[in-house]
C-alpha cells in the first residue's frame, strides 16, 4: 500500500514547460492509472463476453442476454419506447461506473469515482448525450423553445435547471463513494491491533466484509446512476410533463 499511497499523491503537469503550472492543470497520475486499468478489464470482459455468446446454450449467454434484456425493459418503461443507442449508452455508463466503483477489490488501486473529475466528466457526457438526443428527438426549433417555456424571462432559471442535472448525478456519485470509501477506511483502522482484527485476518473475514461492502454499494451507486439517466433522458425527449412531442 505505501507504494500506491506515494502514487496517489504525485500529479503530473503536462503544460508546466508552457507557464500552466495552476493545479487546474494538474493531473492524478493514481486516477488516470485506476482509470486504464478499469478500461483494460472492461475490454477482456467483452472479449470473453464475445466468445461464450457463441455458445446458444451457455449459461453465460443467458446470463448477458438476460442482463440486455432488463436493461431493455427499463429504456421501455422510463424512456417510452425502446432505442438501442440509448439502451447501448447506458449499459456502457453502468458497466463503467460499476468497473470503477469495484475496482478496490483488486490490490492497491482505489475508485476513480473517488475522484470529483471523474464523476464530473460522467455527468457532463450524460448532459451532453441527453441533450443531442432530444435535438435529434424534437428537432432543434423545439429544443431551444423548451428554454423559454412558459415566459420569456424563465430563459436564465431554465439554463439553471438544465446544468443543475450535471451537478447533482455528478456530486451524488462522487459522494457515495467517497463516503463509502471513507467508512471503510474508518473500520479497518479502528479494528486494526485487535483480536478481531488479527483473528479475522487469519481467516481472510477482513478481505471478505470489505470486499462484499464495496461489491454492493458499487453495484448500488452505478444502479442507481443508470437510472437517473434514464430518466433524465426520458425528460430531455419528452420534457417535465412526459408528454410526447
Amino acid at each position: 500500500m505505501e507504494g500506491f499511497d506515494l502514487l496517489q499523491t504525485s500529479y503530473w503537469q503536462p503544460l508546466a514547460h508552457f507557464g500552466f503550472t495552476h493545479s487546474f492543470f494538474n493531473l492524478n497520475m493514481a486516477t488516470i492509472i485506476n482509470t486504464w486499468l478499469v478500461l483494460i478489464v472492461l475490454l477482456i470482459l467483452c472479449l470473453v463476453m464475445g466468445f461464450f455468446l457463441k455458445y446458444k446454450n451457455g449459461k453465460i449467454r443467458f446470463i448477458a442476454t438476460s442482463f440486455v434484456a432488463s436493461f431493455i425493459d427499463l429504456c421501455e418503461q422510463i424512456v417510452g419506447f425502446f432505442s438501442a443507442a440509448h439502451t447501448g449508452f447506458i449499459i456502457s455508463i453502468f458497466l463503467f461506473i460499476l468497473l470503477c466503483n469495484c475496482i478496490s477489490v483488486l490490490p492497491w488501486t482505489e475508485e476513480p469515482t473517488q475522484d470529483l473529475n471523474t464523476t464530473l466528466a460522467l455527468g457532463i457526457i450524460v448532459f451532453i448525450y441527453c441533450q443531442a438526443a432530444a435535438i435529434l428527438h424534437n428537432g432543434f426549433w423545439n429544443y431551444i423553445k423548451e428554454y423559454f417555456a412558459p415566459f420569456l424571462i424563465m430563459l436564465p432559471l431554465n439554463i439553471i435547471s438544465k446544468l443543475a442535472s450535471v451537478v447533482s448525478i455528478s456530486f451524488r456519485l462522487f459522494g457515495n463513494i467517497f463516503g463509502g470509501a471513507t467508512i471503510v477506511a474508518i473500520y479497518m483502522s479502528a479494528i486494526q491491533g485487535s483480536i478481531l482484527f488479527e483473528t479475522a485476518g487469519l481467516l481472510g473475514l477482513n478481505w471478505i466484509m470489505v470486499g462484499f461492502f464495496i461489491l454492493f454499494e458499487g453495484f448500488l451507486q452505478a444502479f442507481v446512476f443508470a437510472m437517473l439517466s434514464f430518466s433524465y433522458l426520458s425528460i430531455a425527449i419528452h420534457g417535465e410533463s412526459g408528454d410526447e412531442q
